[in-house]
C-alpha cells in the first residue's frame, strides 16, 4: 500500500521540509531588515510592530479558507509551490518601497500567501506517516528552523557590503527555484495526495463545500481543538513578538552590527533545530501534552532570566537556550491536533490553530511595540513571559487524547 510504503521512508518528509525551510527564509530575513527599515523610514517601535501585525492579521483572516481550499482541491504540491512563489514576490516589491503604507500592503500579501503551505504540508505528512506524526512533523519544523537560522546569518554578513533593498531582490531566487522543483517532482514526491474535488462531478462541488463547512463548525465546537488552538495562539504570540524585538534590542540598545545580530538569531534557531526531533521523539513515546507543558514552563523561565541579565553577555547566551524550549513544541502541537481530528478534515483543522496563531502573532508585535514605546524594551519581554504562561494554562485544560 502507498501509505505503508511511505511510512518506511522519510524521503518525502525531507523533501517537504526543505520547502518549509524556504517559507521561513523570507520572514527570517525580514526580521533582520526591520531595524534598518525602521531607521530609514523613521519608524517608532509601535509602527514597526504594526508591520508584523498587518501581516499576521491578514494571515488570521485567510488561514481557515486556506485549509478549506487544501481539503477541497487535494492539489497539495501545486498549492505548496504557489505558496512559495506568493511569499517571495512581495519582498521584492518592498525593495522599491519608500513609503510606510507600501510596506504594509506587501506584508498583507505575504500573510495571505503563507496560508497555503502549512495546511497542505502538515495534512499530507500526517496522512503519509500516521504512526510517526511527532517525528515527521518535527522534521518539517526542523526545515523551518534551518531557514530561520541561516537566513539571518547569511543576510547579516551580506549587509556589511549590500543594502537591504539589494538583499530583498536577491532573496527571491531560492524560493522561486524551490517552487519550480516542487512542481517538477510533485508526481513522484507526493503520490499519496489525491485531489478531493476531482473525484466529484461539478454538480457535487456545492455539496462537498457544504460538508466541509459543516465539519469546520464541528471542529470549532471541539474542546480539544479549541484549547490547542488557544494555546498555540499565545505560544506563537510570544515567538513572533520575540523574533521581532530581539533584533531591535540587540541593534538599538546593545549596539550590535547586523552580522552580530544575525549570529545571535542563528543561535536561537539552531537550538530550535536541535530541539525539534528530540521533542518529537519524546512526544511519540510520552505523549504530546506532557512535552508541550514542560517546554512552555522552561520558556517562561528563560525569558525571565533574559530580563534579569539585560545588557550583559549572559543575555545573548540565553537566546540559544530560549530557542531550544520555545521551538521544541511547535510541531508537537500540530501532531497533537492531528490526533484528535478526522483525517478527512486534516487540512481544515490545521487552518484553525494557524488562524488562532496568526491572530496572536498580529496582537503580539503591536502590543509589545506600545509597551516598549512607553516603558522600554525590557517591559515588552516581561509581557511575553506572561503570555507563554497563559499558553500553558490552555495546555493543561486540553482533554487527553486517546493513545494511538
Amino acid at each position: 500500500m502507498a501509505i505503508a510504503a511511505a511510512a518506511r521512508s522519510l524521503r518525502e518528509a525531507w523533501c517537504i521540509s526543505i520547502g518549509h525551510g524556504l517559507t521561513h527564509w523570507y520572514p527570517a530575513t525580514f526580521y533582520l531588515l526591520l531595524p534598518l527599515i525602521g531607521r530609514e523610514l523613521g519608524l517608532s517601535y509601535s509602527q514597526i510592530g504594526f508591520i508584523m501585525t498587518c501581516q499576521y492579521a491578514a494571515s488570521a483572516l485567510f488561514n481557515i479558507p486556506g485549509g478549506l481550499i487544501v481539503d477541497l482541491s487535494g492539489r497539495k504540491a501545486l498549492l505548496m509551490a504557489v505558496s512559495l512563489f506568493w511569499i517571495g514576490v512581495p519582498y521584492v516589491l518592498m525593495g522599491f518601497a519608500h513609503q510606510y503604507w507600501i510596506i504594509l500592503v506587501c506584508v498583507v500579501l505575504i500573510g495571505i500567501g503563507n496560508n497555503l503551505w502549512h495546511p497542505a504540508a502538515i495534512s499530507l505528512l500526517g496522512a503519509h506517516y500516521p504512526e510517526r506524526r511527532g517525528l515527521v512533523l518535527s522534521l518539517h519544523s526542523m526545515g523551518g528552523n534551518i531557514g530561520d537560522a541561516f537566513a539571518p546569518l547569511l543576510v547579516g554578513a551580506l549587509l556589511a557590503t549590500l543594502t537591504w533593498r539589494t538583499i530583498v531582490f536577491i532573496n527571491v531566487v531560492p524560493g522561486v527555484a524551490a517552487a519550480i522543483a516542487i512542481l517538477m517532482f510533485s508526481g513522484v514526491m507526493i503520490g499519496a495526495a489525491r485531489p478531493t474535488v476531482a473525484a466529484h462531478s461539478e454538480a457535487h462541488l456545492a455539496e462537498a463545500v457544504r460538508l466541509r463547512l459543516k465539519g469546520l463548525a464541528a471542529l470549532l465546537r471541539d474542546r480539544s481543538v479549541l484549547m490547542i488552538s488557544l494555546g498555540s495562539a499565545f505560544r506563537t504570540m510570544t515567538q513572533n513578538a520575540l523574533v521581532t524585538f530581539l533584533p531591535l534590542y540587540l541593534s538599538y540598545d546593545m549596539g550590535y552590527s547586523a552580522a552580530r545580530v544575525g549570529a545571535a538569531m542563528f543561535g536561537l534557531q539552531v537550538a530550535g533545530f536541535i530541539a525539534a526531533p528530540i521533542a518529537g521523539h519524546l512526544a511519540d513515546r510520552m505523549g504530546n501534552q506532557r512535552i508541550v507543558a514542560s517546554s512552555m514552563v522552561m520558556t517562561a523561565i528563560v525569558i525571565v532570566a533574559m530580563v534579569m541579565a539585560a545588557h550583559s553577555p549572559a543575555f545573548v547566551a540565553l537566546i540559544a537556550l530560549l530557542g531550544f524550549f520555545l521551538y521544541a513544541v511547535r510541531s508537537i502541537m500540530q501532531a497533537w491536533l492531528l490526533d484528535v481530528v478526522p483525517e478527512s478534515m486534516a487540512g481544515t483543522s490545521v487552518g484553525v490553530p494557524f488562524g488562532a496563531q496568526s491572530l496572536g502573532s498580529a496582537i503580539g508585535p503591536l502590543l509589545c511595540g506600545v509597551v516598549a514605546d512607553r516603558w522600554g524594551l525590557m517591559a515588552a519581554f516581561w509581557a511575553l513571559a506572561a503570555s507563554i504562561v497563559v499558553a500553558n494554562l490552555f495546555v493543561f485544560l486540553t482533554p487527553r487524547a486517546p493513545s494511538r
